[in-house]
């Protein structure tokens, strides 16, 4: 199950060897997902209603965008389309925080086109990509949970390219007291 992230624990404690990536199949870079938005009503005076992404499909469905799939008095529901989410191997800590987190998500961001028309601007499982999209101004960005297909995807591609890297506290270089009474005469200076 991709929420186990046992082999992950063991990875990072140094249980697993790791060989060569000679050795094994290159895992997935990618995965693709269709996009649900939904349309829902408002009750207040300024807005009759709002937009926003409710779902992620596994894959993309045979429909055209924007294509309708359930409407009631509260809400519309439409397929907006397919998104192809791209995966960096720089990135394997932020994709394990999503991984670990309890509630595996992919951040959706729509940029407006028009009166009522919508476009998929991103989608990514970075959460901290997610976050940074999310203070931007005019796209809508929301988080859906992700399919549990895209989890073993992530997962595999995690544990091929994950590489811990400790953490180093940088230390500063001492101040030289006898450069600060020679007037900060020195480098910088024009010299």
């Amino acid at each position: 199950m991709p929420n186990d992230l046992s082999s992950v624990d063991a990875m990072n404690a140094g249980q697993v060897s790791r060989g060569p990536m000679q050795d094994r199949a290159m895992p997935q870079n990618h995965f693709e997902v269709g996009i649900l938005v939904a349309r829902r009503r408002l009750r207040g005076p300024w807005a009759t209603h709002a937009w926003l992404p409710v779902a992620a499909l596994p894959a993309a469905p045979p429909v055209a965008n924007w294509t309708m799939l359930s409407e009631t008095e509260e809400e519309t529901v439409f397929y907006a389309g397919a998104y192809e989410v791209l995966l960096h191997p720089a990135e394997t800590s932020h994709y394990r925080d999503n991984l670990v987190s309890g509630r595996p998500s992919l951040w959706v961001a729509l940029r407006k086109l028009g009166e009522d028309a919508y476009e998929i601007a991103t989608v990514t499982a970075d959460p901290y990509e997610g976050e940074a999209m999310a203070e931007g101004i005019g796209e809508i960005v929301e988080t859906v949970p992700m399919p549990t297909e895209c989890q073993g995807i992530l997962l595999a591609f995690f544990e091929a390219f994950h590489v811990e890297r400790k953490f180093e506290k940088r230390k500063r270089d001492r101040a030289d007291p006898e450069a600060l009474a020679r007037g900060g005469q020195g480098k910088g200076r024009g010299e």
